[in-house]
């Protein structure tokens, strides 16, 4: 029964390229594809010479140090200066494109500290975070530099340091597991991307195995030859978890390319310049233990295995195979909409409880894994709460094959 249908299932390009395709070019997309643009993106705008305009007079020192580079030890370029052109009118030069943000003392602007201040209307996009990345971040940083470098000089005059201004300084030492660290911020994306590729690899042998065949008129056929309920709905069980547990497989596959990949590149990128730290910041490195990948596997089946039995008890209802993908739709709301709360896993305390929800579970011990905080019995409450869910839905389904009312439905 399970070789029928999975026969009938590699047929189908269609299903080859959701179960297999998919998660090996979307997962390496979204995990590593994403934090490299976005890195990339304000970096680029970082180190990109953009052009601000300057209405009245700034002081020579602040002039220079908006146009001077900033760099590395290496000699490589962090922030680039900015070009100053005069224009007349601000709102109309950022505006119209000629200049990314425009600079027009309210007042003259003071050469040292302790004497008058002055207020600097900086002019530009502010909604854009391409401007904040670009000419107006540069700007700000550029400002209470030169404030700072005021203060430490009127303190020189004094007799004083710099060490003045901060009687007590902070050390941040980041105690997050290295594995967490390199996960980032992307993290919570992982268990909501392999239960959808989970999802999506088992959709179509389910739907084809119950309403497909319905629509086809072969599975009164089938049920009238001398094999029991039971045997059927395990067939068509295995049939579809099998499916959904290679794209399960292949979404694995995906992370730890990506995760070597990621580690390449980072090793190429200037450890100092703001690309790599957006890129490390946000993530998309998973490198995983034997005990994460045995946990990763373990919550991958039980959760395909949970999976394809909502889709065979909820299939089988259908007349056809339109209407079983209808009411196979809001799964995917089941996903999404906890992984929303995941992105604020950190303000929530989880009890030990939740991790028997079936799939709800699932996706806290899948980024528990991910992090590297899992513990064996939160993993292990994960799978069995995913086992009697699946347990109990297949009794369903095994009730629902044995309905006439739900097998001629037509």
């Amino acid at each position: 029964m399970a070789v029928r249908d999975l026969l009938a299932t590699i047929r189908d390009r269609r299903t080859l390229n959701a179960t297999i395709f998919m998660p090996l070019v979307m997962i390496p997309l979204l995990t590593l594809g994403l934090p490299f643009l976005m890195g990339n993106l304000i970096g680029g705008k970082q180190t990109e010479r953009q052009k601000v305009g300057v209405i009245g007079t700034l002081p020579a020192p602040l002039r220079s140090m908006l146009e001077s580079d900033v760099k590395s030890e290496s000699g490589a370029v962090l922030r680039s200066g900015v070009t100053l052109v005069p224009v007349t009118d601000a709102m109309k030069a950022v505006q119209d494109g000629d200049v990314e943000a425009v600079l027009k003392p309210a007042q003259p602007m003071p050469t040292q500290a302790g004497g008058q201040t002055a207020t600097l209307e900086v002019y530009g996009k502010l909604a854009s975070m391409s401007s904040e990345a670009g000419a107006v971040g540069k700007v700000q940083n550029v400002v209470e530099a030169y404030n700072r470098s005021l203060t430490v000089d009127r303190l020189k005059t004094m007799g004083l340091d710099e060490q003045t201004l901060t009687p007590v300084r902070v050390q941040a030492i980041d105690a997050t597991p290295e594995q967490a660290r390199r996960s980032g911020m992307l993290a919570f994306l992982i268990p909501m991307l392999m239960l959808q590729f989970i999802l999506s690899g088992g959709m179509a042998t389910a739907v084809d195995a119950t309403a497909g065949e319905k629509e086809r008129g072969t599975l009164e056929s089938l049920l009238v030859t001398p094999v029991r309920r039971s045997e059927v709905v395990g067939g068509k069980l295995l049939a579809t978890t099998l499916t959904a547990l290679i794209s399960a497989l292949f979404s694995v596959a995906g992370f730890v390319v990506t995760g070597f990949v990621v580690a390449q590149l980072r090793a190429r990128q200037d450890g100092g310049s703001l690309a790599s730290e957006m890129s490390s910041m946000m993530g998309g490195q998973l490198t995983l233990t034997l005990p994460g990948v045995l946990a990763l596997l373990g919550i991958g089946l039980s959760s395909a295995l949970l999976i394809s039995a909502l889709l065979i008890a909820i299939s089988i209802y259908a007349r056809s195979f339109k209407e079983a993908q209808t009411y196979i739709a809001p799964l995917s709301m089941l996903i999404v909409i906890p992984v929303i709360m995941l992105q604020f896993a950190d303000f929530l305390n989880f009890s030990t409880a939740v991790y028997a929800t079936p799939l709800i579970g699932s996706m806290i011990a899948l980024l528990d894994t991910v992090k590297g905080t899992v513990t064996t019995p939160h993993a292990l409450l994960a799978i069995l709460g995913n086992l009697l869910g699946a347990l109990l839905v297949s009794m369903v389904a095994r009730r629902s094959f044995g309905r006439e009312e739900i097998i001629f439905r037509n």
